[in-house]
């Protein structure tokens, strides 16, 4: 893993203009926590919330999760080389299977899960041994969130592997377990300057392709076709995120997550409602995102007609509840 030093070689001069500043626990209130960054929204990585917290390093997870079946997203490589706007899935609307978490630890140790991108994803807490560590359940209370939106959810992906670029419709913290991260940020300004696949499209894909994230490659991004990403560059932030910190991200932030180094990275999430409730109110993106999970209502019903009408109904369905 890289040392400190080492990745904060790694950041433009987009950082030092526009930095995602990092306190630690010990200096912030909850009261403290709201006025200056949740309040208005503003990305803030906060130190010492995890310090408790052991390496939740591969033979860890095998310890935890052993051959307890998960669903892994699967999207393969061979996409890559298409250009992103014609893309048929993204994020959690991928390929899905299933699968014993043994079996998928081994996959990432002869880098089989590196050479199709598989990894687990958006994967509840709740019925595994994970589900009551002490340090996860308290950070809310200690940062004067007190409204999860979502359960825990555990990352597990290979080095190298990207989120893509997204923002959520609600708050967000992600833990850093193992490994550490490059985000890249926008902020919800450059929304339209960063191509967010239409809403329209759920009509046709469902939730397996999604008006959340960018049609701007942001390892190769088209110009030509994409000219307004130019203005959005402009406003561009990075950091990272080393293990042991937690990051809070506003709604409406654009962000990528990618994987540094060549093993594995870990992280946890939980998403909370927005508040002040004004910020969601008169959040653009948000009602973007409500209206596409609206349109993508038929054809998920369509889907769920289907399965419950197949032979393994149980697994079908299950992987549709994970693509909501």
């Amino acid at each position: 893993m890289e040392t400190k030093s080492e990745s904060n070689l790694k950041l433009g001069w987009e950082n030092r203009v526009n930095p995602i500043e990092r306190v630690d626990i010990s200096s912030i209130t909850p009261e403290t926590f709201f006025e200056k960054y949740q309040k208005n929204g503003t990305p803030v990585i906060i130190t010492g919330l995890l310090e408790s917290e052991c390496d939740w390093n591969l033979d860890y997870l095998c310890e935890k999760f052993g051959n307890q079946e998960l669903i892994f997203r699967n999207p393969g490589r061979e996409r890559d080389k298409q250009e992103k706007r014609k893309w048929k899935s993204i994020g959690s609307g991928v390929n899905l299977q299933s699968m014993p978490f043994t079996e998928y630890a081994e996959m990432l140790r002869n880098h089989k899960a590196h050479e199709n991108d598989i990894n687990l994803g958006k994967c509840p807490l709740k019925n595994t041994p994970l589900a009551d560590t002490p340090s996860l359940k308290t950070i809310g209370s200690r940062l004067g969130l007190t409204k999860p939106a979502s359960e825990m959810n555990i990352y597990v992906a290979p080095g190298g592997h990207s989120s893509g670029l997204h923002y959520d419709s609600v708050d967000g913290t992600l833990m850093q377990l193992h490994g550490a991260k490059k985000i890249v940020f926008f902020p919800p300004s450059e929304t339209y300057n960063l191509y967010p696949f239409p809403v329209y499209i759920h009509l046709r894909h469902g939730l397996k392709l999604r008006s959340w994230f960018s049609q701007v490659d942001l390892e190769n991004p088209d110009f030509k076709s994409l000219p307004k990403f130019k203005q959005a560059l402009q406003h561009k932030r990075e950091v990272i995120l080393e293990q042991g910190e937690t990051l809070y991200i506003p709604a409406g932030w654009w962000h990528d997550v990618i994987g540094l180094g060549d093993e594995m990275v870990c992280a946890v999430n939980r998403f909370w409602r927005i508040y002040p409730t004004s910020r969601a109110v008169f959040s653009w993106s948000r009602w973007r995102a409500v209206c596409g999970i609206i349109f993508a209502l038929p054809y998920t019903f369509l889907n769920l007609a289907i399965a419950l009408g197949s032979s393994n109904r149980k697994q079908k369905i299950s992987k549709i509840s994970h693509r909501m």
